[in-house]
C-alpha cells in the first residue's frame, strides 16, 4: 500500500517528465487500479511490455526523486504546517483576548490553504 502511495504522489510531481506511454501505463496501474492484462488490453501491447514500462517509468520516478526531492520537501512542508495548526489550536485555548484569537484564526486559514495547494 505504501508503494502505491508512493508511486502515485511521484507521477503527481514528475509524471510528465516520463513519456507519454509510460506516464499512461502507470496511471492506469496505480490511479486507476488497472490489471497488467486491462491495461495490455486498453493499449494492445502484450502483459510483458506493460510490465516492463511499470518497471522502467518507476525507476525513472525514484531517480528523479532522488535528485530532485521535490516529493519529500513537499511532504515535510505539510508536516510542518500540521504541527504549527497544532500549536495555534494549543494557544487559542490560552488567549481569551478577541484580537489574539481572530490573528489565530487567519494564521490557521492560512497555513490550510498552502497545505490544500
Amino acid at each position: 500500500m505504501e508503494e502505491l502511495f508512493k508511486v502515485s504522489l511521484l507521477l503527481d510531481f514528475y509524471g510528465q517528465m516520463l513519456t507519454k506511454r509510460q506516464f499512461d501505463i502507470l496511471d492506469l496501474y496505480y490511479n486507476s487500479d488497472y490489471s497488467l492484462g486491462e491495461i495490455a488490453e486498453e493499449l494492445e501491447i502484450s502483459r510483458q511490455g506493460v510490465h516492463d514500462s511499470i518497471k522502467r517509468g518507476k525507476a525513472v520516478l525514484f531517480d528523479l526523486e532522488g535528485k530532485l526531492g521535490l516529493a519529500a520537501r513537499f511532504s515535510e512542508q505539510k508536516n510542518k504546517a500540521s504541527e504549527v495548526l497544532e500549536l495555534l489550536e494549543d494557544i487559542e485555548k490560552v488567549i481569551a483576548d478577541s484580537r489574539g484569537k481572530e490573528k489565530i484564526d487567519k494564521a490557521r486559514l492560512l497555513i490550510r490553504s498552502m497545505m490544500e495547494d
